[in-house]
Protein backbone atom coordinates (compact mmCIF):
# COMPACT_ATOMS: atom_id res chain seq x y z
CA UNK A 1 0.00 0.00 0.00
CA UNK A 2 1.42 3.11 -0.97
CA UNK A 3 0.62 6.49 0.60
CA UNK A 4 1.71 10.21 -0.78
CA UNK A 5 1.32 13.06 1.75
CA UNK A 6 1.49 16.78 -0.08
CA UNK A 7 1.16 20.03 0.72
CA UNK A 8 0.39 21.40 -2.80
CA UNK A 9 0.03 25.38 -1.54
CA UNK A 10 -2.19 25.57 -4.02
CA UNK A 11 -3.68 22.83 -5.60
CA UNK A 12 -4.31 24.59 -9.06
CA UNK A 13 -0.62 25.95 -9.04
CA UNK A 14 0.26 22.57 -8.18
CA UNK A 15 -1.69 21.47 -11.11
CA UNK A 16 0.55 23.71 -13.28
CA UNK A 17 3.32 22.83 -12.87
CA UNK A 18 3.21 19.21 -13.39
CA UNK A 19 1.96 17.66 -10.14
CA UNK A 20 -1.03 15.42 -11.59
CA UNK A 21 1.14 14.32 -14.45
CA UNK A 22 3.66 13.05 -12.11
CA UNK A 23 0.66 11.45 -10.27
CA UNK A 24 -0.33 9.46 -12.28
CA UNK A 25 3.08 7.40 -12.40
CA UNK A 26 2.77 6.79 -8.73
CA UNK A 27 0.44 3.69 -8.37
CA UNK A 28 -0.13 5.28 -5.11
CA UNK A 29 -3.38 3.87 -3.20
CA UNK A 30 -4.10 7.02 -0.78
CA UNK A 31 -3.09 10.32 -1.85
CA UNK A 32 -3.84 13.10 0.90
CA UNK A 33 -3.16 16.81 0.24
CA UNK A 34 -3.28 19.91 2.31
CA UNK A 35 -3.76 23.43 1.00
CA UNK A 36 -5.43 23.02 -1.92
CA UNK A 37 -6.84 27.24 -1.86
CA UNK A 38 -9.41 26.69 -3.37
CA UNK A 39 -13.29 25.43 -3.29
CA UNK A 40 -14.43 22.28 -4.78
CA UNK A 41 -16.79 23.89 -7.07
CA UNK A 42 -13.52 25.90 -8.14
CA UNK A 43 -12.05 22.25 -9.40
CA UNK A 44 -14.64 21.12 -11.91
CA UNK A 45 -11.58 20.13 -14.69
CA UNK A 46 -11.12 16.34 -14.79
CA UNK A 47 -7.52 16.83 -13.56
CA UNK A 48 -8.35 17.41 -9.61
CA UNK A 49 -10.05 13.85 -9.59
CA UNK A 50 -7.31 11.96 -11.82
CA UNK A 51 -8.91 8.92 -13.47
CA UNK A 52 -9.09 5.81 -10.90
CA UNK A 53 -9.90 7.31 -7.41
CA UNK A 54 -12.48 8.28 -5.39
CA UNK A 55 -12.02 11.92 -4.88
CA UNK A 56 -12.62 13.88 -1.53
CA UNK A 57 -12.41 17.58 -0.80
CA UNK A 58 -13.14 19.26 2.87
CA UNK A 59 -12.96 22.98 1.99
CA UNK A 60 -12.15 26.25 3.96
CA UNK A 61 -15.48 28.56 4.37
CA UNK A 62 -12.56 31.36 3.52
CA UNK A 63 -11.90 31.69 -0.30
CA UNK A 64 -7.91 30.87 -1.11
CA UNK A 65 -7.32 29.07 2.07
CA UNK A 66 -6.30 25.86 3.83
CA UNK A 67 -8.30 23.42 2.69
CA UNK A 68 -7.46 19.62 2.49
CA UNK A 69 -8.43 16.59 0.23
CA UNK A 70 -7.66 13.04 0.23
CA UNK A 71 -7.96 10.71 -3.28
CA UNK A 72 -8.30 7.04 -2.93
CA UNK A 73 -8.33 3.66 -5.31
CA UNK A 74 -10.29 1.85 -3.09
CA UNK A 75 -13.98 3.26 -1.77
CA UNK A 76 -14.09 4.07 1.43
CA UNK A 77 -16.80 2.81 3.67
CA UNK A 78 -17.30 6.51 5.39
CA UNK A 79 -15.71 10.18 4.80
CA UNK A 80 -15.36 12.52 7.94
CA UNK A 81 -15.10 16.10 6.69
CA UNK A 82 -14.10 17.81 9.54
CA UNK A 83 -13.01 17.07 13.57
CA UNK A 84 -15.92 18.62 15.37
CA UNK A 85 -13.94 21.48 16.32
CA UNK A 86 -15.77 24.22 14.45
CA UNK A 87 -12.59 26.63 14.56
CA UNK A 88 -10.89 24.07 12.70
CA UNK A 89 -13.58 23.00 10.51
CA UNK A 90 -14.36 26.12 8.68
CA UNK A 91 -10.39 26.45 7.58
CA UNK A 92 -10.93 23.05 6.65
CA UNK A 93 -7.83 21.44 8.11
CA UNK A 94 -9.25 17.72 8.85
CA UNK A 95 -10.31 14.69 6.39
CA UNK A 96 -10.59 10.95 7.06
CA UNK A 97 -11.41 8.29 4.97
CA UNK A 98 -12.62 4.72 6.96
CA UNK A 99 -11.85 1.55 5.21
CA UNK A 100 -12.36 -2.04 7.26
CA UNK A 101 -9.45 -1.54 9.85
CA UNK A 102 -7.74 1.31 9.04
CA UNK A 103 -8.48 5.42 8.54
CA UNK A 104 -6.21 7.36 6.63
CA UNK A 105 -6.35 10.93 7.79
CA UNK A 106 -4.98 14.50 5.86
CA UNK A 107 -4.10 16.95 8.23
CA UNK A 108 -3.05 20.78 8.26
CA UNK A 109 -2.07 21.76 11.23
CA UNK A 110 -1.53 25.61 12.07
CA UNK A 111 1.50 27.57 11.32
CA UNK A 112 1.59 30.03 14.06
CA UNK A 113 4.62 32.00 12.31
CA UNK A 114 2.18 34.85 11.29
CA UNK A 115 1.24 36.44 14.19
CA UNK A 116 1.35 35.78 18.32
CA UNK A 117 -1.99 35.35 17.90
CA UNK A 118 -2.12 32.53 15.16
CA UNK A 119 0.52 30.56 17.46
CA UNK A 120 -1.88 31.10 20.44
CA UNK A 121 -4.38 29.13 18.34
CA UNK A 122 -2.26 26.65 17.18
CA UNK A 123 -1.19 25.91 20.85
CA UNK A 124 -4.44 25.50 21.66
CA UNK A 125 -5.70 23.35 18.38
CA UNK A 126 -2.65 21.42 20.11
CA UNK A 127 -4.07 21.07 23.59
CA UNK A 128 -7.40 19.93 22.02
CA UNK A 129 -5.83 17.81 19.04
CA UNK A 130 -3.48 15.71 21.67
CA UNK A 131 -6.74 14.50 23.78
CA UNK A 132 -8.67 13.39 20.52
CA UNK A 133 -5.74 11.45 19.47
CA UNK A 134 -5.70 9.89 22.55
CA UNK A 135 -9.25 8.62 21.70
CA UNK A 136 -8.35 7.46 18.83
CA UNK A 137 -5.82 5.08 20.31
CA UNK A 138 -8.79 3.69 22.34
CA UNK A 139 -10.61 3.04 18.97
CA UNK A 140 -9.99 -0.70 17.57
CA UNK A 141 -8.89 0.48 14.44
CA UNK A 142 -5.75 1.79 12.73
CA UNK A 143 -4.50 5.03 11.74
CA UNK A 144 -2.60 6.72 9.52
CA UNK A 145 -2.25 10.74 9.86
CA UNK A 146 -0.81 12.36 7.23
CA UNK A 147 -0.11 15.85 6.95
CA UNK A 148 1.68 19.14 7.55
CA UNK A 149 1.92 19.35 11.25
CA UNK A 150 4.14 22.78 11.01
CA UNK A 151 6.71 21.02 13.34
CA UNK A 152 9.89 19.75 13.24
CA UNK A 153 11.06 17.19 15.31
CA UNK A 154 14.43 16.86 16.45
CA UNK A 155 17.60 18.88 15.75
CA UNK A 156 18.17 16.54 12.54
CA UNK A 157 14.42 17.73 11.19
CA UNK A 158 15.63 21.51 10.52
CA UNK A 159 18.75 22.98 9.16
CA UNK A 160 19.35 26.04 11.19
CA UNK A 161 17.99 24.45 14.56
CA UNK A 162 20.47 26.54 16.72
CA UNK A 163 19.00 30.14 15.33
CA UNK A 164 15.44 28.95 14.95
CA UNK A 165 14.63 27.89 18.62
CA UNK A 166 12.49 30.87 19.50
CA UNK A 167 10.07 30.35 15.93
CA UNK A 168 7.08 28.89 15.63
CA UNK A 169 7.69 25.06 14.20
CA UNK A 170 10.52 24.77 16.30
CA UNK A 171 9.60 26.13 19.81
CA UNK A 172 10.69 23.77 22.69
CA UNK A 173 6.67 23.45 23.52
CA UNK A 174 5.97 22.03 19.84
CA UNK A 175 8.87 19.81 19.88
CA UNK A 176 7.73 18.52 23.44
CA UNK A 177 3.74 18.22 22.51
CA UNK A 178 5.20 15.73 19.48
CA UNK A 179 7.36 13.88 22.33
CA UNK A 180 4.53 13.06 24.22
CA UNK A 181 2.96 11.76 21.06
CA UNK A 182 5.42 9.77 20.46
CA UNK A 183 6.33 8.72 23.91
CA UNK A 184 3.16 9.21 25.95
CA UNK A 185 0.49 8.10 23.20
CA UNK A 186 2.41 5.70 21.34
CA UNK A 187 1.93 7.08 18.08
CA UNK A 188 4.60 6.47 15.59
CA UNK A 189 6.66 8.70 12.94
CA UNK A 190 6.21 6.15 10.00
CA UNK A 191 9.36 7.93 8.07
CA UNK A 192 11.65 7.47 11.12
CA UNK A 193 10.86 4.00 11.19
CA UNK A 194 13.01 3.23 7.85
CA UNK A 195 15.10 6.79 7.25
CA UNK A 196 17.02 7.71 10.33
CA UNK A 197 19.39 9.98 7.94
CA UNK A 198 19.57 13.60 9.12
CA UNK A 199 19.04 16.31 6.75
CA UNK A 200 15.59 14.69 5.55
CA UNK A 201 13.90 17.83 4.42
CA UNK A 202 10.13 18.66 2.94
CA UNK A 203 9.59 22.25 3.53
CA UNK A 204 11.79 24.88 2.42
CA UNK A 205 11.58 28.91 2.49
CA UNK A 206 10.80 30.76 -0.63
CA UNK A 207 13.26 33.15 1.16
CA UNK A 208 16.56 33.45 -0.10
CA UNK A 209 18.60 30.32 -1.02
CA UNK A 210 16.85 27.94 0.64
CA UNK A 211 16.08 25.40 -1.63
CA UNK A 212 19.07 25.62 -3.56
CA UNK A 213 20.92 24.93 -0.10
CA UNK A 214 19.07 22.45 1.21
CA UNK A 215 18.12 24.84 4.15
CA UNK A 216 14.93 23.08 5.18
CA UNK A 217 12.44 21.59 7.69
CA UNK A 218 10.61 18.21 8.10
CA UNK A 219 7.43 19.32 8.97
CA UNK A 220 5.46 16.68 6.90
CA UNK A 221 4.58 13.20 8.30
CA UNK A 222 2.53 10.42 8.33
CA UNK A 223 2.19 9.59 11.90
CA UNK A 224 0.87 5.68 11.95
CA UNK A 225 -0.72 3.87 15.39
CA UNK A 226 2.16 1.56 16.94
CA UNK A 227 0.62 -1.84 15.14
CA UNK A 228 1.38 -0.16 12.00
CA UNK A 229 5.17 0.12 12.90
CA UNK A 230 6.13 -3.44 11.33
CA UNK A 231 4.68 -2.96 7.99
CA UNK A 232 6.45 1.02 7.01
CA UNK A 233 8.72 -0.85 4.84
CA UNK A 234 10.09 2.26 2.42
CA UNK A 235 9.85 6.36 2.67
CA UNK A 236 11.24 8.68 0.45
CA UNK A 237 10.85 12.29 -0.12
CA UNK A 238 10.33 13.37 -3.76
CA UNK A 239 12.68 16.42 -4.99
CA UNK A 240 12.97 15.73 -8.86
CA UNK A 241 10.59 18.05 -9.38
CA UNK A 242 8.87 21.17 -7.24
CA UNK A 243 5.53 20.94 -7.00
CA UNK A 244 5.62 23.55 -4.11
CA UNK A 245 7.43 24.74 -1.03
CA UNK A 246 6.83 21.25 0.22
CA UNK A 247 7.99 18.27 -1.39
CA UNK A 248 5.69 14.82 -1.78
CA UNK A 249 6.28 12.48 1.12
CA UNK A 250 6.03 8.91 0.03
CA UNK A 251 5.88 5.83 2.28
CA UNK A 252 4.90 2.09 0.94
CA UNK A 253 3.40 -0.56 4.01
CA UNK A 254 3.35 -3.94 3.41
CA UNK A 255 -0.78 -3.59 4.29
CA UNK A 256 -3.70 -4.65 2.26
CA UNK A 257 -6.66 -2.27 1.98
Amino acid sequence: MRIISVNTNGIRAAARKGFFDWLKKQKADVICIQETKAQEHQLSDEIFCPRGYHCYYHDAEKKGYSGVAIYSKKEPKKIINGIGMHDIDVEGRYIEVQFDQLSVISLYMHSGSSSEERQLLKFDFMARFKLYLQKLRRKRREYIICGDWNIAHKNIDIKNWRSNQKNSGFLPEEREWLDQLFDEVGYVDAFRVVDQRPDQYTWWSNRGQAWANNTGWRIDYQIITPRLKDTVKKASIYKDERFSDHAPLIIDYDYEL
